[in-house]
């Protein structure tokens, strides 16, 4: 079977197995209905980005979708991401020791991020990262701790430059909806955002920003390399506009209750 056949076949097999319609699969990913039938009929085939929103959708690799007929193969014979998010599948994390075999914190600050992509897993290229030791009770000695340097305006109030301390999340499924992430990503890198696992409803996680400027987006696991809950912040930007800010609100109010309490001493019998 040519994978175009392939394709459309196991699209309109999944499509009826979850009970879709052509006009519900196509709202599930950004398309519009006329799109899944030319997919279904074999007349057009989706690029990447529509190829991972459906294998996101249905849970199903892309080298599935288009080399493998699901219509006849046992659902346990197909690959899963359950155990790449779980923690179970194999992952290299590198890690830094001192001369006590007690682990290190690892910075990676903003210019090292374009290469962390590519060496995460490299010992040699952690190992010339950064790292030192933060003995406070708040960081248990049993698990690992990374220090990300963030860039850009997509998270404040905390502002860019700012050094976000995480803890090392083995089981991507214990994401906490709403919490603060920083995230390794095959397409943008290292990423800090608040996430919302979804997972069990579109086989996606949602990536949100504290800006408002900033749109909210998805990311299926596939594309997940790492995932660290930050814990603290480290920030060497004294924000002085918030206090010039406060003081000025503080004597507008000073003034208003002035202007009251004149006003209360000029009224007839007072």
């Amino acid at each position: 079977m040519k994978i175009e056949e392939c394709f459309a076949s196991n699209l309109k097999y999944l499509r009826k197995k979850h009970n879709l319609t052509q006009e519900e699969l196509a709202g599930r990913i950004g398309a519009n209905r006329s799109v899944i039938g030319s997919y279904e009929e074999g007349r057009a085939t989706p690029k990447l980005g529509a190829l991972m929103q459906i294998s996101c959708l249905f849970r199903i690799r892309i080298d599935e979708l288009i080399s493998v007929d699901l219509s006849i193969t046992p659902e346990d014979q197909l690959k899963s991401f359950r155990p790449k998010m779980q923690g179970t599948e194999l992952r290299v994390l590198t890690t830094v020791v001192n001369a006590s075999n007690r682990e290190q914190v690892t910075i990676v600050p903003v210019q090292a991020s374009a290469g962390y992509l590519d060496g995460y897993a490299d010992m040699e290229y952690v190992e010339q990262l950064p790292s030192f030791e933060l003995p406070i009770s708040e960081m248990s000695a049993e698990r690992t701790y990374r220090m990300f340097q963030i860039k850009g305006d997509s998270m404040l109030p905390i502002p860019s430059g700012s050094y976000i301390v995480c803890e090392y999340v083995e089981n991507w499924m214990n994401v906490k909806d709403g919490q603060a992430y920083v995230v390794l990503t095959e397409t943008e890198g290292v990423a800090f955002k608040r996430l919302y696992n979804n997972i069990d409803d579109d086989g996606t996680f949602l990536f949100v920003s504290d800006n408002p400027l900033y749109d909210p987006y998805r990311v299926g696991p596939q594309d997940i390399l790492e995932v660290w809950k930050a814990k603290g912040v480290l920030s060497f930007a004294i924000d002085n506009a918030i206090s010039e800010e406060m003081n000025s609100l503080k004597s507008q109010i000073a003034k208003l209750t002035a202007d009251v309490e004149k006003l209360k001493s000029n009224l007839p019998g007072s």
